[in-house]
């Protein structure tokens, strides 16, 4: 057996429910895993738990807190307990995607930041747990009725509320009008933990601080990427230079990637100039191709907002139901930030290839081609949806290889259909691939290195 508790807790824990070996503990080595933004798990903050007395104390309150049955809180109980605690928070950002609603000027920030808060306040969460480890409060009270069943891990303090608190702060940084209702929300994924009668009230109150201290390094960071930056250059002016007003993402290249090395780590090399045959030769095929009604609804698939932003958490989220990691939190939150960090420096790295070329698009070159849809407002070289859907393919082959083969196919038709679309060359996509492709390779090698293995 392996007991960390001390004291009269630990022997009452010991007492009335075996202390387990690791192999049946939620990861129980979780808050040792490598943070993004805060130094380490151990920069949790939290204070001990309640002694025994005060413990009796609180379990007193939470069998009458929990005990009520109403259809409302059944419904707050099992909506908070659909999935992982992140899962619901990752939701709330793709429903504002799938609505149409505006994310920002750039989602890649929201989906990156919001993730990394979970993350890092789930593994700080962890940390605390199992150097506390105190018991669910089941556990000390075997009579206590709980509303789901219990998990196992330790009960100080609520990965809900940490998750929620990280969750609610950063996304009420990006959306101000919106703080209230984010903290609402908050507060009522952490309560859901209570009504269960899952966690304590104490655990409530240190998981909330403890996300919110994750959230204030985390908006720190936000706020000195190089996101604000103004553009005061000049565009360039030649035969085959792109041609608009006011290029979207044209200060991407100045962010603070997390970790490339520099925005041009992984630059695509010159692409040959526009009237070459083989330039040509790629404008007749986006020229030539023949659409039909499965590229061109594949082609808008790709341009919608889910094609543009979560279609990767789709995938995810079904992966992690069937493979039973929906009751694994340090394994979710990994998995969403791993994502949404990658995507982030991807666009990075993206926007620096296509500010350093200034590349036309292929009906700038070929006034016959008629894209499918509008052309997004910046150079064309290398394409972005075969950067950002390279890297991520790549990235969930990766986190769940028995499915590779699938979603790097999904990955190469993200790309393709930017040629569908006719608002891409091959050479776009195939330099967008490459560059995706290396880019997610640093997000791998960090994986592999970050102690959840």
């Amino acid at each position: 057996m392996t007991c960390k508790v001390t004291g009269m807790l630990a022997m009452t824990f010991c007492l009335l429910l075996p202390c387990h070996g690791q192999n049946t503990q939620v990861e129980p080595n979780a808050g040792s895993w490598k943070t993004w933004i805060i130094s380490s798990g151990r920069d949790h903050g939290v204070p001990p738990p309640p002694n025994a007395d005060e413990t009796k104390a609180e379990l007193a309150w939470l069998r009458d807190f929990s005990a009520p049955t109403s259809p409302e809180i059944q419904q707050q109980v099992a909506y908070w307990d659909a999935g992982a605690p992140a899962y619901r928070w990752l939701e709330i950002i793709n429903q504002k995607a799938f609505n149409g609603l505006p994310l920002t000027a750039f989602p890649h920030r929201v989906y990156a930041y919001v993730n990394i808060a979970m993350y890092d306040a789930t593994v700080a969460a962890w940390q605390a747990k199992y150097t506390y480890n105190r018991p669910r409060p089941n556990v000390l009270d075997p009579s206590l009725v709980t509303k789901l069943p219990t998990p196992n891990s330790p009960s100080y303090p609520s990965e809900h509320a940490a998750t929620a608190a990280a969750a609610a702060a950063v996304l009420a940084h990006f959306f101000p009008a919106e703080a209230a209702s984010f903290n609402a929300m908050a507060e009522e994924a952490s309560r859901s933990r209570m009504f269960a009668g899952l966690q304590y009230p104490s655990d409530y109150t240190a998981g909330l601080a403890l996300g919110q201290r994750v959230a204030r390094q985390v908006i720190a960071r936000a706020m000195s990427d190089g996101s604000d930056a103004v553009w005061n250059g000049v565009m360039p002016t030649g035969p085959c230079v792109w041609t608009g007003v006011n290029p979207g993402n044209v200060t991407a290249p100045g962010w603070r990637p997390f970790l490339l090395a520099s925005a041009n780590e992984f630059r695509p090399p010159v692409p040959p100039a526009c009237d070459s045959p083989s330039v040509q030769a790629m404008a007749a095929e986006v020229r030539n191709y023949p659409r039909t009604f499965i590229s061109n609804y594949k082609a808008f698939y790709w341009q919608s907002p889910e094609g543009l932003n979560y279609w990767p958490y789709v995938d995810a989220d079904r992966w992690i139901s069937e493979d039973k990691l929906d009751r694994n939190p340090p394994r979710v939150a990994r998995i969403y930030a791993l994502l949404a960090v990658a995507f982030y420096d991807a666009f990075i790295a993206s926007q620096d290839g296509k500010f350093a070329y200034w590349y036309l698009r292929p009906h700038q070159l070929d006034s016959r081609i008629v894209p499918l849809f509008p052309v997004p407002n910046f150079p064309s070289y290398p394409s972005n949806h075969s950067a950002f859907s390279a890297a991520r393919s790549e990235l969930l082959a990766y986190l769940f290889p028995q499915r590779a083969d699938f979603v790097r196919a999904v990955g190469k038709e993200g790309g393709d259909s930017r040629i569908w679309a006719g608002i891409h060359y091959e050479m776009d996509n195939t330099e967008g691939v490459k560059l995706g492709r290396s880019v997610v390779g640093k997000f791998i090698e960090w994986a592999k290195a970050d102690g959840s293995r």
